[in-house]
């Protein structure tokens, strides 16, 4: 399958939000919002995790969307540990599907890799305040949410999270301690560190399970 990537400017609340979009080369079955670790430690689109999300989304007929967090290449704004980068995911929603009509109302996926998964998780929450759209699947790779939680959040029941056992940015024990309250699973690749080193195909996998249950 080939995928082609188009890059555009969407506006978020700082200005500028430089984007990816990777699209399937077969009909359309609904889009991906894949969200990158965190800024100031080198984190981008072009994560190898969110490429990974990204491409098993778009191999399945979803419109893959990266965004460049703020201050990340062409993206304007700086750091704001994850208020305002939720806030401009909020706009960029709105913007793709006015943009791409044909993603409207079709299915919707959610994922965040490390910092990601802080923006990931209070976007939900803040979707579900609003009373607007909820993601048909939502993935938090590596989570970080705790470390930059500015809000109350809610997680979907059928949330995916996967961790590995080697975490050594985020211990697999703080992960257990977050989401004890919340009553869901957490799936453990063994042996695996936090950037999922030599584990990709099996992320990758979990992934596809994961996308199957909302395309089948």
């Amino acid at each position: 399958m080939a995928i082609k990537t188009e890059k555009i400017i969407l506006n978020g609340m700082a200005g500028n939000m430089d984007c990816a979009i990777d699209w399937p080369d077969t009909p359309i079955r609904g889009w991906a919002l894949v969200l990158h670790p965190h800024p100031l430690h080198e984190g981008t689109r072009d994560n190898k995790i969110v490429t990974t999300v990204a491409r098993a989304c778009a191999q399945n007929g979803l419109l893959a969307v990266r965004p460049n967090f703020r201050g990340v290449g062409l993206s304007e704004g700086v750091f704001d540990k994850a208020h305002g980068e939720t806030r401009d995911m909020q706009m960029l929603i709105e913007q793709i599907e006015q943009l791409y009509p044909e993603v409207s109302h079709k299915k919707w996926v959610l994922a965040g890799f490390s910092f990601g998964t802080a923006v990931a998780a209070q976007l939900y929450a803040e979707q579900k305040q609003a009373q607007h759209q909820l993601p048909d699947a939502m993935m938090l790779l590596g989570p970080a949410v705790w470390r930059f939680q500015y809000r109350d959040i809610e997680l979907p029941a059928d949330l995916l999270v996967v961790h590995g056992e080697k975490d050594e940015v985020v211990l697999l024990q703080e992960v257990f301690d977050w989401i004890r309250p919340y009553q869901i699973p957490v799936t453990v690749i063994p042996e695996a560190t936090h950037f999922f080193h030599g584990f990709l195909i099996q992320l990758k996998k979990l992934i596809q399970i994961k996308l199957d249950q909302i395309l089948k």
